[in-house]
C-alpha cells in the first residue's frame, strides 16, 4: 500500500521540501504534484550508479504554451540536525518544460532520512508581445488593492497640488493633501476633522514617525495611485501606518505582499511585525519557515539576538511550535 506522506511535497509561499525517510531498493520515486506560483511541479528521483535529481513543472496547457523560467537554489540535507547540506549551484533564468530540464546528479551516498529543499528565487514567463520575460510575482498586492477605479483627477490632485487644504508634517518635511480623501480613506483622520482638534482648526496632521517619502508613499496608495516598487519599498512604514490610522485595505494588502516574499534575510523582522499588528497568516507562515523548514539552524547567531528583545509570549509560541513539531522526527 503507498504511503501518502512519502510522496506529499510540504509548501510555503515560494519553497518546497520533501521529506525522504527511506528509499531503500526503491530505484525510482516521483513526489505528488504541488503549487508554486501558476504551475503544478514535480520532484523525482531515480537510482542508477549515482541518484538523480529532477525538478519539473506538471505537463499542462499552460506549461506548453508558456512554460516557467525559473530561478531557484535546490539543495539536500542528510537530517534535520545536519547543516552541512549538499548545495546545487544557484539557477537563473532556466526554461524548464519536461523532466530533463532540470538534473542533478548527487554523487554523495544518502541514507536514512534527508529533505530537498528547493527555494524559488524568481519565476517568469514569456510576454505574448515579445522582449523580455516577465516575473510572476512582479505584478504585487498594491495595485489589486489599491483603489482600482480611483479618477486619474485624484492623482493629479495629488502630483500637481490642486487645492490642498491640510499640510502633513512628517519628521523630516512636509506634504500637502485633502482632507476629503484622507477623511474618505480612514475613520481616524475623519474623526480629526469632525471635532474640534489641531487638525481642523490649524489644518496640520503631525506624523512625527514617517518620513516625507513614506508620507508620499501612503498618499499614493490613498489616492490610487501608488506604484509596486515603492508599494515594496515602504511596505513596512504603509503597515504601521495602516493600523495607526484604521486603513484596513493598506493592512491587508501588506499583509498579503510580506507573506509572498519570506527568506532567512527577513523571517525574523516579519515574524517581530506580524506580533507587533496582528497578523495571524503572516506569523503562521514564518513559524512554518523558521520550525518546521528547519531554517531555525541557518539562523542561530540572529535567532539568539532575536531572543532577547522579542515579546516574551511570541518566544514562547515558537518554543510550543519546536516542541510540537520535533514530536515527530
Amino acid at each position: 500500500m503507498k504511503d501518502s506522506s512519502a510522496y506529499r511535497v510540504h509548501t510555503t509561499s515560494r519553497l518546497a521540501q520533501w521529506r525522504i525517510d527511506n528509499l531503500s531498493s526503491c530505484t525510482y520515486r516521483r513526489s505528488d504534484p504541488f503549487n508554486i506560483g501558476l504551475w503544478n511541479w514535480h520532484l523525482a528521483l531515480e537510482k542508477n550508479r549515482v541518484l538523480i535529481l529532477k525538478l519539473y513543472p506538471e505537463i499542462s496547457n499552460l506549461t506548453r504554451d508558456n512554460p516557467p523560467i525559473a530561478s531557484f537554489v535546490i539543495r539536500v540535507l542528510s537530517s534535520v540536525g545536519d547543516r552541512n547540506p549538499l548545495f546545487h549551484p544557484e539557477i537563473r533564468d532556466q526554461q524548464l518544460k519536461n523532466s530533463d530540464d532540470f538534473v542533478w546528479p548527487i554523487d554523495v551516498p544518502l541514507t536514512g532520512k534527508f529533505i530537498i529543499d528547493v527555494e524559488f528565487l524568481d519565476l517568469k514567463t514569456s510576454s505574448p508581445q515579445g522582449g523580455e520575460p516577465c516575473s510572476i510575482w512582479a505584478e504585487g498586492s498594491s495595485s489589486r488593492s489599491s483603489n482600482s477605479a480611483a479618477l486619474s483627477s485624484l492623482t493629479r490632485m495629488l502630483t500637481d497640488g490642486i487645492y490642498t487644504d491640510i499640510t502633513i508634517n512628517a519628521s523630516d518635511g512636509c506634504v500637502g493633501a485633502h482632507r476629503a480623501v484622507l477623511a474618505a480613506r480612514s475613520p481616524v483622520f475623519r474623526s480629526m476633522f469632525s471635532h474640534n482638534l489641531q487638525e481642523k482648526e490649524l489644518s496640520i496632521i503631525n506624523i512625527p514617525d514617517m518620513t516625507v517619502e513614506s508620507c508620499q508613499a501612503l498618499l499614493s496608495y490613498l489616492y490610487g495611485c501608488i506604484g509596486h516598487k515603492e508599494f515594496l519599498h515602504h511596505r513596512l512604514s504603509l503597515l504601521r501606518a495602516a493600523d495607526k490610522y484604521d486603513i484596513a485595505d493598506l493592512k491587508e494588502a501588506c499583509h498579503v505582499s510580506l507573506l509572498e516574499d519570506i527568506d532567512a534575510k527577513n523571517v525574523l523582522e516579519r515574524l517581530q511585525n506580524a506580533a507587533l499588528y496582528q497578523l495571524p497568516e503572516l506569523k503562521s507562515s514564518c513559524m512554518r519557515y523558521l520550525v518546521q523548514f528547519g531554517k531555525i539552524f541557518d539562523l542561530r547567531d540572529d535567532f539568539n539576538v532575536f531572543l532577547q528583545c522579542a515579546d516574551r509570549e511570541l518566544i514562547a509560541e515558537i518554543f510550543q511550535e519546536i516542541l510540537a513539531t520535533w514530536k515527530g522526527f
